[in-house]
């Protein structure tokens, strides 16, 4: 088990040379059964660290360059009028996959973007009142640009919850992005990278994710992680009973990749922030702002709070 994670940890590393903590991040995420927003100026990689963990699986892999002129259909699917066989017949859209790229989702509108949201929360689609399953497994891997960029919406609350991380790269150290220079092109490397893992692979893996243990007092821990959020005078809208939810599995994908079938209470406070951030919403909030604030706050409920022994 652990020399699958490492080798889906090395063939990403190969062609994506940023922040190692958020390849971690993203495979974390995979073996939670949990979708992963990554977000960060134009440039930075997400789009290559997104396509390289898709590309180390072998199973279906479908990207879309989402744009304000997309409909839903354009995701989903749509049902036309066959005139050989005289019957409507559905013509599946990318949705139906097992890894999805939505390339910058918040270029797209609110409404596209909603017809997401069936299929992130149930993996599964309705469509003229047939239900499709999606999966297993079933991901998907978004990117987005900071909301000040022209051009771009804000991704509705809702929207926002149903992602298991917020990953946020940041630029690379000075000499990754020379040992960068010295690789280009990137994309050539993408398009020669094998899959070392199979579906097959990944949903055991999620098995054993979805055994790990977590302790009873563990388990109150993230409640008073949730708790204070909503009461801490700063928030508006705190911590959802999915985002409690979430930090519980994603702490379980990382006790898995650190070799333990059993959470600590590390595993959990390192999630807080990729797990949590994105889900909380300030009194200050206004056009999406406050990320920074978030941060703070999310940083001062975990210091007063005393972990488990």
């Amino acid at each position: 088990m652990q020399e699958q994670i490492d080798r889906l940890r090395q063939n990403i590393t190969q062609v994506f040379l940023g922040n190692p903590a958020a390849v971690d991040r993203l495979i974390c995420c995979l073996l939670a059964r949990g979708h992963a927003l990554i977000e960060d100026v134009p440039g930075v990689g997400k789009t290559v660290l997104a396509s390289a963990i898709a590309r180390s699986v072998d199973c279906p892999f479908t990207r879309i360059q989402l744009t304000p002129d997309m409909l839903p259909a354009d995701i989903l699917g749509v049902t036309i009028y066959d005139r050989e066989s005289g019957r409507f017949e559905f013509k599946r859209g990318p949705i139906f996959t097992s890894i999805l790229l939505a390339d910058e989702i918040n270029r797209a509108t609110p409404r596209t973007q909603t017809a997401l949201l069936e299929a992130m929360n149930e993996a599964s689609v309705s469509i003229d009142g047939a239900v499709h399953q999606l999966g297993p497994p079933f991901m998907v891997l978004a990117t987005q640009n900071p909301y000040e960029f022209e051009g771009t919406y804000l991704l509705p609350e809702n929207q926002l919850d149903r992602f298991l991380m917020r990953i946020r790269l940041g630029y690379p150290p000075a000499d990754e992005e020379a040992r960068l220079l010295q690789l280009r092109p990137a994309q050539n490397r993408l398009v020669g990278l094998e899959p070392v893992l199979h579906s097959d692979d990944v949903i055991a893996l999620q098995d054993v994710v979805d055994a790990v243990r977590v302790d009873d007092s563990l388990r109150a821990y993230i409640v008073e992680i949730a708790q204070a959020t909503r009461d801490h005078p700063e928030v508006q809208v705190g911590l959802s009973p999915r985002g409690s939810l979430a930090l519980a599995q994603g702490a379980r994908a990382a006790a898995v990749m650190d070799g333990r079938d059993y959470v600590v209470p590390d595993d959990i406070v390192d999630l807080v922030t990729p797990v949590c951030a994105h889900r909380i919403i300030t009194r200050a909030y206004s056009s999406g702002g406050g990320a920074e604030a978030v941060v703070e706050i999310l940083d001062s409920v975990v210091e007063s709070l005393a972990s488990p022994a």
